[in-house]
């Protein structure tokens, strides 16, 4: 079953970008500003902003930022904006989330643009999608198909209203490769459900 109301409670959705939203509150844990790449109508900006003084999440599409302003609390700040050309001061915001937003853009852009916003010492946590590295993938694959047929038996799918891009246009090994290649000591990590995390810690 696939639930796409708005109306629906944010403690009652679930996707496999929802399953993975607890790993980035708790990656920018403690931060006073953060930053939402690619925040859509707004649910991870709310699950920050009752941990974090101050949220600001930013995305293209209109729509989804509309409805984001129209949710509480009204103290987020939502910009419809491009990320890589907004003019946000370097070394800004402790903390930097995404989800599932990175293949929408260039990754050598966004990962750059994100180490600049950060201030030494601030975390970047992100989560995304790739397509897998065959034939190696196939166990992981199979394991992700039934895990998911499981799980959606006993919680509804939310579908998001923002745009998706369908197939992503970078594996999950070029994605690590270039993770590690711009972010040294970055932690990346593959996870059940189709996604990988990145986090990474500015030096000081």
């Amino acid at each position: 079953m696939i639930n796409r109301s708005i109306e629906t409670p944010d403690a009652d959705r679930w996707n496999t970008n929802i399953q993975y939203h607890g790993l980035l509150v708790d990656a920018v844990a403690g931060s006073d500003t953060v930053l939402d790449v690619g925040c859509g109508e707004g649910m991870l900006s709310r699950r920050l902003r009752r941990h974090i003084p101050h949220v600001t999440g930013i995305d293209l599409h209109e729509p989804s930022i509309t409805l984001a302003r129209t949710q509480p609390p009204a103290d987020i700040t939502y910009l419809h904006a491009d990320f890589l050309t907004h003019p946000f001061t370097p070394e800004s915001f402790d903390g930097i989330v995404s989800v599932a937003t990175l293949h929408h853009m260039d990754p050598t852009a966004a990962l750059t643009r994100m180490a600049e916003l950060l201030r030494p010492g601030g975390t970047l946590a992100l989560t995304g999608l790739a397509k897998p590295n065959w034939p190696a993938d196939l166990p992981r694959e199979l394991a992700a198909g039934i895990a998911y047929n499981w799980y959606r038996f006993t919680k509804p799918r939310w579908e998001h209203p923002s745009p998706i891009v369908w197939p992503p246009p970078h594996t999950y090994a070029e994605i690590r490769t270039l993770a590690h290649s711009l972010l040294p000591a970055s932690t990346y990590r593959r996870h059940l459900y189709w996604r990988y995390s990145l986090i990474w810690t500015k030096p000081k």
